[in-house]
This record gives C-alpha cells, sequence and structure tokens, in this order.
C-alpha cells in the first residue's frame, strides 16, 4: 500500500462502474470530475457509483470537483478547428462572431478594457502566439508571432495581463451548489491569483453552512506563484499544474517553482498535488519514457502527497494501465524518501499544542522502534493531519466514525482512513488492529503506536501513546 495518493479524473474513457472499480482496487485514492468539461447528469453518475463501491468494498474513496474558474476561451470554428498564419493579423472580437482563420470570438466581452499594445495572447498550450497591435471598442488586432491549428474552444494564457473581474463566474457559483448538494469532499479551484480568490470560494461555503468541503487551490498563473504563501495560507491544499505554468513562465523556471510549492506545503501542513504529465498514455500502446518515470519519481522521493492523472484516465486508451504504471513508480520511488530529513526539517515548524507534541512523539518512536504502523483513533482528524506532515516511515490508521472525516483524510500522506463504529478506545483499539493485520500483513512480533484522546469522545484533544507489539 503507498503512501503518496493517487487522484484520477474521470472521462469517457473511464466513467463506466466496472472501470470505477477497477481504478480504485488499483491504487486510485481520489476521484476528480473537471467541470469544464461535465454536466451534472455525468458528475451524479460517477458519484452515485463511487459511493456505491464505497459501500461495496469499504473504502472511503473521496470525491474531487474541479472548478473552471474564470476561464476565457475561443468560440466555435466552422469545423472545429482554424489555421493561424505566422505574420498574418487575426481579429478577436468581445462579441460572439464567425470564426475562422481570419478572426474568431472570446466569451470574455470586457478583456478589451484589460489588454494593452503589445500584450501577448497564447493559444493550444503556447503553440500559437498572438500579439496585440491595435485595439477597436470590441475588438483587438492581432499579429500571430507563432502560427498554428486553434481548436474551437481553446483556452487564453494571458502572462502579464491582470484580469478585472469578480473571480467567480455565474457557473462556478452553480457548482459550488452541486457540489455541495452532492457532498463532494474537496473542491479544486482553477485559475487563482491571490487568497482573495479562495476567500470568496470560502464564503460561499459558509452561506451553505458547509464546512466539510476542502479547498484546493490551482497554481496555474505567474501571480499565483508570486501569492504562493498567501495562497496556501487560505487554502487546504494546493495543486500545482505545471503544463499551464509552462506555458505563462519560461519553462527552465517551473522545476524551482515545484520544489518550492512542495517545500512550503510540507512548512504549513497543507496538502501536495502536482500533475503526473504521463503524455505516454494518451498513445494507444505506449509506455511512458524514461524522462516521465525519472520527473514523477522524483516528486514522490519529495515527499509529495497525491499524484493527479488527467488526461490519462479521461481519453486515453488505457487508464487503468496508466494508474497501474503511476502505482509501480510510486511504490518504488517511496523507498527513496528521507523520512528522517522531513521529521527534522518539520518537527522545527509543528503546532506547539498537546496534540502536535504527541504526534511528534509518536513519529519520533515508530522510526526508532521500527514500528509497522500508527493507529490514531480520532473524532476531527487533527491529529492524523499532524501524523501525515511529519512523514513517519510506517503507514498511519485513522480509524473514524465518521464517513466524511474519512474521505477528507484519504487525501493526506501516509494516512490510512477506516470507519470504525465502536463506542470504547479499547474495543477501537483490537477491531483496528484486526484491520492493520490483514490490510498491512502484520507478522507475530511486529510493534505498533496506538494515539488518541483518552477517555475517548470525553477529551478534545490527544493526549496519550502506546506501544504493543502482535
Amino acid at each position: 500500500m503507498n503512501k503518496t495518493k493517487i487522484i484520477a479524473t474521470i472521462g469517457p474513457a473511464s466513467n463506466k462502474m466496472d472501470i470505477l472499480e477497477e481504478l480504485i482496487s488499483n491504487g486510485v485514492d481520489v476521484i476528480r470530475l473537471n467541470m469544464s468539461y461535465s454536466d451534472y447528469g455525468f458528475c451524479k453518475k460517477v458519484i452515485d457509483n463511487v459511493k456505491e463501491i464505497n459501500k461495496k468494498i469499504g473504502s472511503n474513496i473521496s470525491i474531487m470537483l474541479d472548478l473552471e474558474g474564470p476561464c476565457i476561451r475561443t468560440g466555435e470554428f466552422k469545423n472545429g478547428y482554424a489555421e493561424f498564419q505566422k505574420g498574418e493579423r487575426i481579429r478577436m472580437y468581445m462579441n460572439r462572431t464567425v470564426c475562422n482563420g481570419f478572426q474568431f470570438s472570446i466569451n470574455y466581452p470586457k478583456l478589451i478594457d484589460d489588454l494593452r499594445f503589445r500584450s501577448v495572447i497564447k493559444l493550444m498550450d503556447g503553440k500559437v502566439v498572438l500579439e496585440v497591435v491595435e485595439k477597436g471598442l470590441d475588438y483587438a488586432v492581432c499579429e500571430v508571432i507563432k502560427g498554428g491549428r486553434v481548436d474551437s474552444l481553446s483556452k487564453l494564457y494571458l502572462p502579464g495581463v491582470k484580469l478585472n473581474r469578480k473571480f467567480l463566474t455565474k457557473q462556478d457559483r452553480e457548482d459550488i451548489a452541486f457540489a455541495h448538494k452532492m457532498d463532494v469532499d474537496f473542491i479544486e479551484i482553477s485559475n487563482v491569483s491571490d487568497a482573495e480568490d479562495i476567500m470568496e470560494v470560502n464564503d460561499l461555503l459558509i452561506e451553505l453552512e458547509n464546512d466539510h468541503i476542502g479547498l484546493i487551490a490551482k497554481i496555474q498563473n505567474e501571480r499565483a506563484v508570486k501569492s504562493l504563501d498567501r495562497i496556501i495560507d487560505a487554502s487546504d491544499g494546493i495543486l500545482l499544474a505545471r503544463s499551464d505554468l509552462a506555458v505563462e513562465l519560461p519553462l527552465e523556471e517551473v522545476p524551482n517553482i515545484k520544489n518550492k510549492f512542495i517545500r512550503k506545503c510540507h512548512e504549513k501542513g497543507k496538502i501536495s498535488i502536482i500533475t503526473a504529465e504521463l503524455d505516454s498514455f494518451l498513445t494507444e500502446g505506449a509506455m511512458p519514457s524514461r524522462a516521465e518515470v525519472s520527473d514523477l519519481a522524483n516528486s514522490v522521493s519529495e515527499s509529495v502527497d497525491a499524484i493527479l492523472l488527467t488526461g490519462e484516465t479521461t481519453i486515453g486508451p488505457n487508464p487503468i494501465g496508466a494508474v497501474k504504471e503511476v502505482e509501480k513508480i510510486v511504490r518504488m520511488a517511496e523507498s527513496s524518501i528521507d523520512y528522517d530529513y522531513y521529521f527534522n526539517n518539520i518537527l522545527k515548524a509543528k503546532a506547539n499544542d498537546i496534540a502536535g507534541t504527541i504526534a511528534s512523539s509518536v513519529a519520533l518512536g515508530a522510526t526508532n522502534l521500527n514500528c509497522k504502523a500508527i493507529i490514531i483513533a480520532t473524532n476531527t482528524g487533527y491529529t492524523a493531519r499532524q501524523m501525515s506532515r511529519l512523514r513517519p516511515p510506517c503507514m498511519t490508521i485513522a480509524t473514524c466514525s465518521s464517513s466524511k472525516i474519512a474521505r477528507t483524510l484519504n487525501l493526506y500522506f501516509g494516512v490510512l482512513p477506516i470507519i470504525v463504529n465502536e463506542q470504547t478506545f479499547d474495543s477501537i483499539t483490537e477491531k483496528t488492529i484486526d484491520i492493520a493485520k490483514k490490510t498491512l500483513d502484520l507478522k507475530k512480533g511486529d510493534k505498533v503506536i496506538i494515539t488518541g484522546g483518552y477517555p475517548f469522545k470525553k477529551v478534545k484533544h490527544t493526549n496519550f501513546m502506546q506501544i504493543d507489539e502482535i
């Protein structure tokens, strides 16, 4: 069982019940739905299927919903695409018009107010580049600096352009209300620029009286990188969309940003997620390249919390194969994690409270005694999150009475949440050890550390640790 979690995005290639179940049985911990390409009927069906699978196999698979955010896209071209030739001048209209090789429209009429002379516009993940050379009342004339094919509904990247608009769109608000209704566990907030964007989503959840949904900020642009500390503080976790960053920023800057982002998330006790970037799995019969494997393995060895699969499991020809390959890479790379380094580094920044102190003592004891598991009886998940942050070398089993708490913990490194409906601490511990024996293949003589609050449900914090031998 891996400590690094795997998130799989569901699309046309993976939305059937049998495929979902196989994805989960091969290591997927979180199911992600991208609202840029999914309608509510599709999402409800996937969510209902995941809930059914959870009941069937006793899992606690979480659901993450990705908001589109204030994304600017082209209109639809007559044949589905157009060819922009280098040196030509193309008109970009703010209102709907015929889209062809000489003109196109966008879905944000006020962009004309935010553009400047020589503003750069990138399309097709940076493969096509335009430059603004003239502005009218409702259009901009753009020179094609780098030509190529532009598909319908292509996303516009606007390096250095600040958009003066409200962050949450009408569609995003409706999607958040849908997430609340469907009891989703995480919302991924796309196109974030600053902490205020996160707070806008949080305020809406407060209005809905929802204190369960975790907020994952998606870092995709230069402004977000500059505001990284504030965004981390306002979020439950961060997703680094490296392919998007590579369009907005020089490619050579992205690896350093990734290292900085993982380190800061560790220091602040927040979830860190990176995209897998296994483009090989978008082609029939292909295997990941050595560079792709090395890139993913390096991120795992830096102790990232989770790996996100996007196209590999939505439109790729072999979503199950992609998950299996990632699971193998993760398993091998985790053996090179320097757990002592992360423990000593995070120890300096840990919470100076009773739960934080107990958690650090438990993690140290698990290392020194070569324990095979840490067992935490938790009401809120707080101690389990603290334990994950300390990166002990063994799995942490978090026993919860609430499925919501279990699903929330499912995205944290090294935490295996299980639901145990017992009323006393001794009965919880006894049942959890039985589960651990089967799940982690514990043998006679193996040591485990048990921690929690005692008396159970009568104290608000973790206050003891106990070492047992199987």
